[in-house]
């Protein structure tokens, strides 16, 4: 990333600079001010410019993944898509398919990711036979901004910075993170930080003004040093609540914000359909429960160094091109996709998809949540079950054949249902306590019946789930302790 210009923070010798995040004790994390993700991409963004170009890289911009065109070998051969302007629906011929379509936060509703991000890439060739694993591990970050059309993420590193988090007890401030947890204070892990925020507001009552919300507090430290270090999260604060965090605190609260789980690929990133690979968030392969800040990042970077090599040495091996596959296979998965867009044109029920939307959102944070029960898991099932009812009953209020956006929205919505019911019945099945996925009933982590991945094969009767066995042979699980010193290791 250096050598593509993007401008880390330095030492005062030149050096990268490092910050700490939460779960650790040593500094790690080189980063670009408070806007590292986006420093990446401008980086990203211009070495596929200089490709395009140079005539390298054929960019189509707009378009909505459909389907993946699988021969009758069951190898992948391309993909279908919809220009979301036009409506027109193509296929894409191609020797490899890679994913790389990032996380699902919008089946919770609102949530740190972009408002793009259904998992709708993901369901579908999780219905088209790819196994979806470890659905159940949802990380909840402990710093959002609550806002009525998402939540917003003030960055870990506003606590890796020195940022302290506390409500009011007996009217004065209370630091419970730092009481319960002495030996990491304010830098617990996400799920550790998520839960005492949720006990002290859901449970305890004691959340600010009565809310659902706790402080965030950046007021001690020096304001040159926030500006310098936290200056993208400042601003955006600053601009969706007109609060200064450089004078009063943040208020925050829990939000979803990462999918440790996602479609299932081997070491090469390749699924189980030759041809087609996943990368990025919409992969399940590196965070097992549980994910430590930054390390999206890193494992986005990484997967996607790794897989580029992986997908040249597969199309070498590759006996037949897909170009020298009939027309027809391609011809017949673009009219299926054709006949299904038009039926969802032609629904005129009473159901409308944005509010279905919205209350598979509130079913979600409500049931799915950072604490989960079983008979609210079993609730919530029965609920998902009630939406994919109702959303063949859903009414178009817009049926123009230009940039419709409800007739997209449609679709994504029945892929967002698949995935939901796969988080829920993985984490209903899961009777155990594990990094993000935590049951007050079972409050332990069992290592004899859970230190399994989650694989959830789509069924028209629902997700059918098997479980294979974790690696452990390189790091020996253990208790994982944030109390005392040296409890996380």
């Amino acid at each position: 990333y250096d050598r593509m210009g993007v401008v880390f923070s330095r030492t005062p010798e030149g050096l990268i600079d490092l910050r700490l995040f939460g779960g650790v004790k040593k500094r790690r994390t080189a980063f670009a001010g408070g806007t590292t993700g986006q420093q990446l991409l401008y980086g990203l963004d211009s070495q596929v410019r200089r490709y395009e170009a140079l005539g390298l890289v054929s960019k189509f911009e707009g378009w909505e993944f459909l389907s993946a065109v699988i021969d009758d070998q069951g190898v992948c051969r391309g993909i279908i898509a919809q220009n979301l302007t036009t409506m027109d629906i193509r296929s894409f011929s191609a020797d490899a398919v890679l994913l790389a379509t990032g996380g699902a936060g919008m089946i919770y509703g609102r949530s740190t990711n972009s408002v793009i991000c259904t998992g709708s890439a993901a369901s579908i060739v999780y219905q088209q036979g790819v196994e979806y694993a470890n659905g159940e591990f949802v990380q909840f970050h402990p710093t959002a901004m609550l806002g009525d059309d998402k939540t917003r993420l003030m960055s870990e590193a506003s606590r890796g910075e020195g940022g302290r988090i506390w409500t009011y007890k007996d009217n004065k401030p209370w630091y419970f993170l730092e009481e319960w947890y002495p030996a990491y204070g304010n830098l617990v892990p996400r799920d550790i930080a998520s839960r005492a925020i949720y006990k002290v507001c859901v449970e305890m009552g004691l959340g600010i003004e009565g809310k659902n919300q706790v402080y965030l507090d950046l007021t001690h430290l020096d304001a040159d040093f926030l500006e310098n270090r936290l200056g993208g999260i400042l601003e955006i604060y600053r601009q969706f609540t007109g609060e200064d965090p450089v004078k009063v605190p943040m208020k925050i609260f829990p939000a979803p914000h990462y999918f440790m789980g996602g479609i299932y690929v081997d070491w090469n990133h390749m699924t189980s359909i030759p041809g087609l690979f996943a990368a990025g968030e919409c992969d399940y392969m590196y965070h097992g429960a549980n994910r430590l800040g930054a390390n999206s990042l890193l494992s986005a970077s990484y997967s996607g160094y790794l897989v580029g090599s992986k997908i040249i040495d597969y199309v070498r091996g590759l006996g037949r091109p897909s170009s020298e596959i009939a027309p027809d296979l391609f011809n017949n998965e673009v009219k299926k996709q054709e006949e299904m867009t038009e039926t969802i044109y032609k629904m005129d029920g009473p159901e409308d998809p944005y509010l279905l939307h919205q209350e598979l959102g509130e079913i979600m944070n409500t049931y799915v949540g950072v604490v989960r029960y079983n008979d609210k898991l079993k609730l919530a099932r029965e609920k998902i079950q009630e939406l994919k009812e109702r959303c063949r009953r859903i009414g178009l209020t817009d049926t123009s054949p230009w940039a419709n956006q409800t007739v997209s929205f449609t679709r994504q919505l029945w892929n967002m249902l698949e995935l939901a019911l796969v988080i829920t019945v993985g984490a209903l099945n899961r009777n155990e306590s594990r990094g993000s996925h935590y049951k007050p009933e079972y409050p332990d982590r069992n290592d004899e019946e859970w230190l399994k991945t989650t694989l959830a094969k789509w069924t028209p009767d629902g997700p059918e789930f098997s479980y294979a066995s974790v690696d452990t042979s390189l790091v020996e699980p253990r208790q994982r302790r944030y109390d005392v010193a040296g409890g996380g290791k």
